[in-house]
Formats: structure tokens, C-alpha cells, sequence
């Protein structure tokens, strides 16, 4: 976490690479310690991929005015070429940001163009980040009297990390000679969770030739998502003035809000149990009116499966009076749970709300269509696994303490069998692939993760390409009855980082921690973490994944244990230890008169301990800390 505006003076060592940590005092049966739960900036495994160069050359014949681009039309996380240069390093989202102008927004941050960072070996190296330049514009013929203007929306922070003081955003002119021209800037301000619109007037008579271009550059840490900037709603042209605020555009701007009540997709048996109680009553987003007159909007909203191609809903219907003016308004859509029959195998849901407005009669803008930015829409998969993500991450989340462990609460709403889990992995300061983790499956009492019903060791990977996931597939599937948990050891002492959702609250109340002996809920990081358990597998494979035990009275203690465990059963006669993995690294033979013994040459860790007469046995997990 920042303690001061300018970072880079004052932290030092790994402070330097936390944005957001959050410390949390908890008790165990044995004595307080922190537990440090904690969201940290994401970056991108290092992959084959070659980064495109910039050109000029990319484009032959130069863009006439206006030049207009509010990213709401670009169907990838880069920009559109037709207006932008490849290269550029920023990636196009509608999640980092809540107050965006329209829906999607360019974010600059210390990532190039295939996601990975500048720098990944020197995490305190500066320098300029991502450069967006537009396509050459003709500009010969225009004087300075025409009055020439380029307007934009700009933003630090939003959901990303506040930029620094020696941090900047920078706007450049390409003059006639070849020479850029830096002609507005601003260094890292004080946090603002509105954006601002710029105006610059294009003057000097140097830029008034036909292959003009403008950029935008960002300057700050090389290492990562550190220095977040986001850019919106950029117009060039003529015959403009700074008074020139108003423009006949209302748009569609935030996601639209999950068509379930409790996940963003669930398995669709879960689904058919209770269509009810699974559906919300409504979706929502907020929609804008950049114009300065009132405005009455009809819209149309429609549920589809796009499998099946099976239409749920369409609905047609007017808005309020809606006020000019930059204001916001609220929009929300009724939903109905959808028919599943037994015979289907998949829904996958999209929604979509269509504005029918009047944006592209008598155009503020000439030749552009602003109905380009009145259309929003959202998935929901009803299929085979539970999320409570939309599938970006912002940040990453991780367990600051070797052995620690976090586990994520699912509801079944009837019985039903666990095959594996996937999981969002992000990098962070280190290239940890390869590296040692545990997943494992709990179950539930009283509100919290309680016993071990299934684990397995596996090694940490990066997926191929940005907000994917990966998937760890159990031996045989886990039955479970009703809540469950899925989580992870953290084994080594670097962290595991995996994705974390800014955007969805709707797994904020269902993470859990444990540092020892007890499970602490953890509600303070607003978000949900990408970790999502699919489900499948007949009930013959099913495997409990624990050993009965013949005596609850029985067991090993102190847990942890320091080095000396004891138990309370005379007929213990042998006791194997085995580690995460399987593999037995101790046996004690116990005398009859012994009830206790040293276990100090084992290595700090979790072990699984398997006490035997020869007829009946227990298992149970010890933690060793020495």
C-alpha cells in the first residue's frame, strides 16, 4: 500500500512492488500472528509471442477529418488499426474504470503489446510505457483560422495503481519536419474517480500537413500494471472551440450486472434444481447523455442462447425523461428464470441491451454514427463449472505466508461430484512456473472450511494468453452434498498469485483463510477471486477422498506442533507420515507405554499422519512449524 504520494522515495525492497496490502489481526488456538492477505499489481508470463513494431507505414493513404474513437466498436483487447497504429502496448477494456464516457476505454500501463512487462529483471526500472499513435491524418490545406481542436477523457488510477508524482501522461503533435511536439501533459495526481476532458487547439501552422499524427505516451515503472492511466472518447476536427462540450451521444457505458444472483455461471444441473432462486430479478448498467438537452430513449432487451439460438426475451420499451449534461442514469432490465430441460447439456446466455436513440440524425460529429456506443451485452454460461468472476482480473491475490491457506465457498443446491478446478494464475514480480502448490476441496461446518475431502500437488503455469485459465483435473471425482470449498496451500515462500476480480462483489463474502489451526472470513479486498470448480464424473467414480476414523478422540496434538507430537490412544502401535505429496518420509514404532514422540528432522510443512494397530487406523493432517 502507498504510505505517501511519492512512492518511489519512500518505499524500499518488496514494499516497492505492493500496491494493495492489507494486513488482518487473527487469533489461533496457540497464539495472534497477521495474516497478510493481499491484492498485488498483475503482469503476464513471458511468452514466444514478438511484439508488433510501430510504423508509419501501416497505413497507405491518410484518414480524412473527423477523427473520432471512443473504443466502443473494437472487438479485441487492442486498438483498431484503422485508427491507431499496431504496437501501442495499451489494452482496450470496459472493467478498469467504472465512469468511463462510453463503453471501453484504452488503459496505459507498464505492459507492451503482448502483455508483458518492459522490464521483467529490473522491477524499479522508469521509462516511457505505452505509446498509442493514430494513423496519419491529412491535415494540408488547414490553417490555423479553421480552428482545429483535438478533445479526449483521460483518468489515473481508476482500478489500477495511482501513477507517482514524477509518473506523466503525454499528449505529442508530429510536425512537418518529422519532429514530435509535446503539447500537453500531467504528472501523477491526487486520486479522481471521474475522468476529465482535455481540449487542445492544434495551432502552429507546422502541424498542418497531410500525414499529421498524434500520440499518446505514458512514462512510469517498466515492470508491470504499477502506473495506470486510462484514455477515452478522442475527437479531432475543425470549426471547434473549448466551449464545444456537448455531443449528441447517449451512450451505454459499465458492464452489464450478472443474470444470476449468486455466481456469474454455475453448472447447469445446479441451475435446473432451482431456476427461481438461482435467476436475479434484474440486470443493470448506467447509461450517459453527453448532450446538453433532455432526451426521452426507447430500448430493447433480449436474452438469447446463443447455442441453440432459443430466444428467452425481448422487450421493447421507452425511458424516463433523461437529463442532459453529462449525467448518468440507471438503467435496469427485469429477467425471468430460463426453461432448462433435462435433454440440454449447455446454455450459453447472452443478453444484450440496444438503446434506440436519435444519435445518428443530424450528427454533432459529421459522418459518424454515435449509435456505434448504444449497445451493450453479457454471457452467462450455464454449463459445467461455478464462477464468481466476469473473467478479467485486475489485480492478484495472494497468501503472505508459506503453508498458508485460502479456500472460496460454493453452494450446491443438490448433490453432486467435483472433476477438477480452474484457475486464473497471474505473475508478480517473479516467474514462479513450475513451482509446487496444493489445491485442495473441503468441506463444510458451521459456516467454514472444515475437513480435507480431496487435495492434489501441482505446479504453478501461466496460460497462453490474457485472462485465461488453468485447469487440474482430480484422479477421480470428489462427491460433495452441499457447500463445499476449493482453495490452495501455499507451499513455497514465494506467493502463488491468482486472479483477482475488482468488478464482481459477488464472491467478496465467501474467502477464507488459515494460517494454522483456524479459518478466518475475509471480507475487507472487494473482489472475487478467478478460481472456479467444474463439476462431472458418475457416482462409481466418486471417491470421498478422507479415511474414517474409528475415534474422534484420537488424534495427534499439539497442531502445529513444534517438533513433539503426542496422541491419546494406547493401541497406536505404528504411525507413517507421508507429506502433501503421498510420499512417507517417517515411521514411528510406538512403544506401549510411549505417547509421544520427536518428529524435529521433518522440515516445516504439512503432513499427513497415518496412526495403525495393524487392524483399524485414522489419518490426520499436523502442520509442523519449528
Amino acid at each position: 500500500m502507498k504510505t505517501t504520494h511519492n512512492r518511489k522515495n519512500v518505499l524500499s525492497g518488496i514494499d516497492r512492488f505492493l500496491f494493495l496490502t492489507l494486513f488482518i489481526l487473527i487469533s489461533s488456538q496457540t497464539n495472534s500472528v497477521y495474516a497478510q492477505l493481499k491484492l498485488v499489481p498483475i503482469g503476464k508470463s513471458q511468452s514466444n509471442k514478438s511484439e508488433v513494431k510501430s510504423s508509419a507505414s501501416a497505413r497507405i493513404q491518410a484518414l480524412s477529418l473527423p477523427f473520432f474513437d471512443d473504443f466502443s466498436t473494437t472487438a479485441t483487447s487492442h486498438p483498431d488499426s484503422t485508427f491507431w497504429l499496431p504496437g501501442s502496448g495499451v489494452y482496450i477494456n470496459n472493467t478498469l474504470a467504472t465512469t468511463q464516457p462510453s463503453v471501453n476505454m484504452a488503459t496505459f500501463d507498464g505492459l507492451n503489446a503482448n502483455g508483458v512487462p518492459y522490464n521483467y529483471v529490473n522491477q524499479l526500472s522508469q521509462g516511457h510505457t505505452d505509446t498509442l499513435t493514430s494513423q496519419p491524418i491529412n491535415l494540408a490545406g488547414t490553417i490555423p483560422s479553421d480552428s482545429v481542436y483535438l478533445s479526449f477523457y483521460w483518468l489515473a488510477k481508476g482500478l489500477g495503481e495511482l501513477p507517482d508524482d514524477d509518473d506523466t501522461l503525454r499528449l505529442e503533435f508530429l510536425g512537418q519536419d518529422q519532429q514530435w511536439v509535446s503539447m500537453w501533459s500531467t504528472t501523477g495526481p491526487l486520486f479522481d474517480s471521474l475522468f476529465t476532458r482535455q481540449f487542445i487547439a492544434v495551432t502552429n501552422p507546422v502541424f498542418f500537413h497531410s500525414n499529421f499524427q498524434f500520440r499518446f505516451r505514458t512514462y512510469g515503472r517498466l515492470s508491470g500494471p504499477y502506473d495506470t492511466w486510462h484514455l477515452d472518447y478522442l475527437y479531432l476536427n475543425k470549426g471547434r472551440s473549448v466551449t464545444d462540450r456537448f455531443i449528441k451521444d447517449i451512450a451505454v457505458r459499465t458492464p452489464l450486472t450478472p443474470f444470476l444472483k449468486k455466481y456469474t455461471a454455475m453448472p447447469i444441473k445446479q441451475y435446473r434444481a432451482n431456476p427461481a432462486l438461482a435467476t436475479t430479478d434484474s440486470v443493470g448498467t448506467d447509461i450517459i447523455n453527453l448532450f446538453n438537452n433532455f432526451n426521452f430513449t426507447t430500448f430493447n432487451f433480449t436474452v438469447k442462447d446463443e447455442i441453440s439460438g432459443k430466444e428467452f426475451t425481448n422487450l421493447n420499451a421507452t425511458s424516463a425523461v433523461f437529463i442532459g449534461g453529462e449525467k448518468t442514469q440507471r438503467k435496469r432490465m427485469a429477467v425471468s428464470p430460463i426453461p432448462v430441460d433435462k435433454s440440454i447439456k449447455s446454455v450459453k446466455l447472452k443478453y444484450k441491451l440496444e438503446l434506440i436513440t436519435t444519435d445518428d440524425q443530424n450528427p454533432t460529429i459529421p459522418s459518424v454514427n454515435l449509435r456505434r456506443n448504444d449497445t451493450i451485452s453479457a454471457r452467462t454460461n450455464l454449463s459445467d463449472y461455478y464462477a464468481y468472476d466476469d473473467g478479467s482480473a485486475e489485480y492478484g491475490v495472494q497468501i503472505n505466508q508459506r503453508l498458508g491457506r485460502v479456500a472460496v465457498r460454493f453452494a450446491l443446491a443438490q448433490p453432486d461430484t467435483l472433476k477438477g478446478v480452474r484457475m486464473s494464475i497471474v505473475p508478480f514480480n517473479q516467474n514462479i512456473a513450475g513451482q509446487s502448490f496444493t489445491i485442495q476441496i473441503l468441506s463444510n461446518k458451521n459456516g467454514k472450511p472444515d475437513q480435507v475431502l480431496a487435495q492434489r500437488a501441482v505446479a504453478a503455469q501461466y496460460a497462453s494468453s490474457r485472462d485465461s485459465l488453468i485447469q487440474y483435473a482430480f484422479a477421480s471425482p470428489v462427491a460433495l452434498k452441499d457447500t463445499f470449498y476449493v482453495g490452495w496451500i501455499q507451499v513455497d515462500e514465494q506467493p502463488l498469485s491468482l486472479g483477482y476480480d475488482r468488478n464482481s462483489m459477488l464472491g467478496n463474502s465467501n474467502v477464507f483463510y488459515n494460517l494454522g489451526t483456524q479459518w478466518v472470513q475475509e471480507t475487507s479486498l472487494k473482489g472475487s477471486v478467478i478460481i472456479r470448480p467444474y463439476m462431472g464424473g458418475s457416482v462409481g467414480e466418486t471417491v470421498t477422498g478422507t479415511e474414517p476414523v474409528t475415534d474422534k478422540s484420537a488424534y495427534f496434538f499439539p497442531n502445529p506442533s513444534k517438533g513433539i507430537i503426542g496422541w491419546n490412544e494406547n493401541w497406536i502401535r505404528k504411525v507413517d507420515i507421508y507429506s502433501i505429496q503421498g510420499v512417507l518420509v517417517k515411521t514411528i514404532a510406538a512403544e506401549s507405554e510411549s505417547r509421544s514422540a520427536s518428529v524435529n528432522e521433518l522440515p516445516d510443512g504439512m503432513y499427513i499422519f497415518k496412526a495403525s494397530d495393524g487392524k483399524r487406523s485414522f489419518v490426520q493432517k499436523m502442520l509442523i512449524v519449528k
